[in-house]
């Protein structure tokens, strides 16, 4: 599978952005998607993953209410939907897809930007 991000950008704090991630092929159901984020001179984080049919997310603990993911199967994408940025959201954010839970997150889309301005 392969994945496109799109939707970020430069946001003031406390507003919203929505970022996409498209996927290629017929099997995007089958994969378990999740978002990631980098900050600059960090590593990577988990932002926010989401089940095959929809019906279970998950996320970092202190993303809980101002993040939210979700995924259309039929249109072959997954959402993050952030509100209330700030300034510490800024990382570049990558969607990432998992057939298998035991192999992990092995397909990964190229990052889109994120930065919040205080």
């Amino acid at each position: 599978v392969q994945l496109q991000a799109s939707g970020g950008g430069l946001v003031q704090a406390g507003g919203s952005l929505r970022l996409s991630c498209a996927a290629s092929g017929r099997t995007f159901s089958s994969y378990v998607m999740g978002w990631f984020r980098q900050a600059p001179g960090k590593e990577r984080e988990f932002v926010a993953g989401i089940s095959r049919n929809g019906d279970s997310t998950s996320y970092l603990d202190s993303l809980l209410g101002r993040f939210t993911i979700a995924r259309v199967n039929a249109k072959n994408t997954v959402y993050l939907q952030m509100n209330s940025l700030k300034p510490e959201d800024t990382a570049v954010y990558y969607c990432a897809a998992s057939a298998e839970v035991k192999k992990g997150y092995a397909y990964w889309g190229q990052g889109t930007l994120v930065t919040v301005s205080s």
